[in-house]
């Protein structure tokens, strides 16, 4: 990696949600960045017209077993971990030709959307196990010090804002979007630990067992707040369950 390289602004891309995602990259292309990026969210920006580097091109090893191996490899995971103010990690990306990555904007697959399929087959829902975006956002999360990561396109539009404004993100946002990742992360396996608990243990326990799991797990999401709680001096908000879908009792 050349002194010229080290400066260049770099932003990696791999999501299964696009919406909002041209605009970002479009955004980002505009001031300044490099989109690395995979398999069907390159062909995505590509189609828009936008110049984006394949991972594949970058690391010289090809997506495999489809898909399931993509963004697994430590030219990636360096670029995301590299301390910038760590000498001997510096050292380490210039010496490995790993170019580093500022920005990572990573939604993972639809697992929720999958199992809510009436008669899901076992198969399909394995298939859309998350394996290598979960291991990026917590990379970027970890390493927030240097890097925004972006997990849901909510997110786009401010930070966007903030980096053509400041010409990057505060250390503020970088702590606040590493919150929202880590948590994003914990609600995906979350969904995934119950829905196998359920489809595996019903054949395993006893029939109240079954019935009455060991543990018994609720993900919310503030839905609206409200003007004030079950008294006047009090604050509240209406919260409901992630993973309901149809009416139910919030």
């Amino acid at each position: 990696m050349s002194n010229d390289d080290s400066k260049k602004r770099r932003a990696l891309i791999s999501v299964s949600d696009k919406n909002g995602l041209v605009e970002l990259a479009r955004g980002l292309s505009e001031t300044g960045f490099e989109i690395y990026s995979t398999g069907g969210t390159a062909k995505h920006l590509q189609q828009a017209g936008l110049r984006v580097i394949d991972v594949a091109d970058y690391t010289q090893f090809p997506e495999i077993m489809h898909g399931r191996v993509k963004t697994l490899h430590p030219k990636i995971f360096g670029g995301i971990l590299c301390r910038r103010d760590v000498a001997e990690d510096l050292e380490a990306a210039t010496r490995l030709g790993i170019v580093l990555f500022e920005v990572v904007v990573v939604n993972l697959y639809p697992f929720r959307e999958t199992i809510a399929k009436p008669n899901v087959e076992l198969t399909e829902a394995v298939e859309n196990i998350d394996i290598g975006g979960p291991s990026l956002i917590r990379a970027a999360a970890k390493n927030h010090a240097f890097v925004s990561v972006l997990t849901d396109p909510s997110q786009y539009v401010d930070v966007l804002a903030e980096i053509r404004s400041k010409k990057a993100t505060t250390l503020e946002t970088r702590q606040r979007l590493m919150a929202e990742a880590f948590a994003h992360t914990a609600e995906y396996e979350r969904t995934i630990a119950d829905f196998f608990t359920a489809r595996f243990q019903k054949n395993t326990q006893t029939e109240t067992d079954a019935q009455f799991p060991p543990r018994f797990n609720l993900q919310l999401t503030r839905v609206e707040s409200l003007r004030y709680g079950e008294n006047s001096h009090q604050n509240a908000a209406l919260y409901a369950s992630s993973n309901v879908v149809g009416p139910s009792l919030v």
